[in-house]
């Protein structure tokens, strides 16, 4: 298996990814494989669609910008951005975040791990938000 030539691929598929291509998620996951990000732990190709499926219809065309790709034996890094509003016609927001990849000897995805500071989101949220900022400000000071 080529691990970059795999995790390219994947990152083409995720910048492509759309609420009517979440069939494509069987063409980057094995079928047993795990998705854990700081919200959510789940298992299995079904529950990690619907994991999808719910960012889809909760967000307002969120996206993916891959950055960067990397790898190494079977594991592979990617660093991007989301893309994203609460709702049709709010302010869009980028969070910066990166994956963790483990793949299997197919090049399909077996360990998927994404690292993003929740805070990034929380401060997206009328009223949550401004609690947010004043605190990651203060954290800063």
């Amino acid at each position: 298996m080529d691990t970059t030539a795999s995790l390219q691929r994947i990152a083409r598929l995720f910048e492509q990814l759309s609420a009517d291509r979440l069939d494509v998620l069987a063409q980057i996951y094995a079928p047993h494989a795990t998705f854990q990000d700081p919200f959510n732990r789940v298992q299995g190709l079904d529950a990690i669609t619907a994991q999808f499926a719910h960012m889809y219809a909760k967000l307002h065309a969120p996206r993916f910008v891959v950055r960067e790709v990397t790898a190494q034996a079977e594991v592979g890094w990617m660093t991007w951005d989301f893309h994203f509003a609460l709702r049709s016609g709010a302010p869009a927001h980028t969070i910066p975040g990166a994956t963790r990849f483990a793949l299997d000897a197919q090049g399909l995805v077996i360990d998927h791990r994404d690292y993003w500071d929740a805070c990034d989101f929380y401060a997206t949220v009328p009223l949550l938000g401004a609690v947010v900022r004043r605190l990651k400000k203060a954290a800063a000071s």
